[in-house]
C-alpha cells in the first residue's frame, strides 16, 4: 500500500477533500451559535446564485459590513465568503445558463432562448477582455443589462432564495446535531469516569 503522502488522488477525491476543508471544517470549528454560522452559509449561497461573476465575495463582504451593525443579522464572514465558491470555474456556466433559461421560461420567451454553447461563448468572450474587479464588474453588468439581463435576473431569484434557505436550514441541523452528539459523548465519558472512580473506592 502506497504511503498517504505519495498517493495520487483522483479529481473527485481532490474536490471532495477541498469541499470538506473549505466548506465543512469552518462550520465544525465555529465557536459561534448555530444560527450565526447558518446565516453565513445562507448569505454566501444567496450571492453565489446570482449572475454577478467575479464579485460575489465582495458582495458578501458588503453584506457583512451592514449586518454586523445588527446583532440579530450578524453572520460569519469567512463562512459566507467560502460558500460563494459553490459557483466556480466548473459550475458557473451550467448555473448561469440555468438562470437564463429559467428566466426565459418565467417570462414566456423560452422559444427565443439562446443555445447553451452560444450563451457560454458570449460570456467567455466578454470576460476574456476584462482586467481587474472594476472592469469585470462593469463588463458583467453591461452584458446582463443589455443582452441577457432581464432573463438572468428573473431566473436567478428562485435559485438564490431556495439555496439560501436550504443552506440555512441544513447548516442549522448539521451544527445542532454535531454539538448535541459531542455533548452526549462528553456526558458518557463523564459517567464512565464517575463509575470507575466509584468502583475504585
Amino acid at each position: 500500500m502506497e504511503p498517504i503522502s505519495r498517493r495520487k488522488f483522483s479529481f473527485w477525491e481532490r474536490l471532495s477533500r477541498l469541499v470538506h476543508l473549505r466548506l465543512v471544517i469552518p462550520l465544525k470549528r465555529s465557536r459561534h451559535s448555530p444560527e450565526h454560522s447558518a446565516r453565513g452559509v445562507a448569505v454566501g449561497l444567496f450571492w453565489a446564485f446570482t449572475p454577478l461573476v467575479g464579485v460575489q465575495m465582495y458582495l458578501v463582504f458588503l453584506t457583512w459590513l451592514v449586518a454586523r451593525r445588527y446583532p440579530r443579522f450578524e453572520f460569519g464572514l469567512i463562512i459566507g465568503l467560502a460558500w460563494t465558491w459553490v459557483t466556480n470555474v466548473f459550475t458557473i456556466w451550467p448555473v448561469y445558463y440555468a438562470f437564463y433559461f429559467t428566466g426565459q421560461i418565467l417570462l414566456g420567451r423560452e422559444k427565443g432562448a439562446a443555445g447553451y454553447e452560444g450563451f457560454v461563448t458570449k460570456w467567455e468572450s466578454v470576460l476574456a477582455a476584462t482586467n481587474g474587479f472594476i472592469d469585470t464588474f462593469s463588463a458583467s453588468v453591461k452584458l446582463i443589462a443589455h443582452d441577457q439581463g432581464l432573463a438572468m435576473t428573473v431566473g436567478c431569484v428562485p435559485y438564490a432564495v431556495a439555496t439560501a434557505w436550504l443552506g440555512y436550514y441544513c447548516t442549522l441541523q448539521f451544527i445542532r446535531r454535531r454539538r448535541r452528539g459531542r455533548q452526549q459523548a462528553a456526558a458518557r465519558r463523564a459517567e464512565r469516569r464517575k463509575a470507575q472512580e466509584q468502583k475504585a473506592q
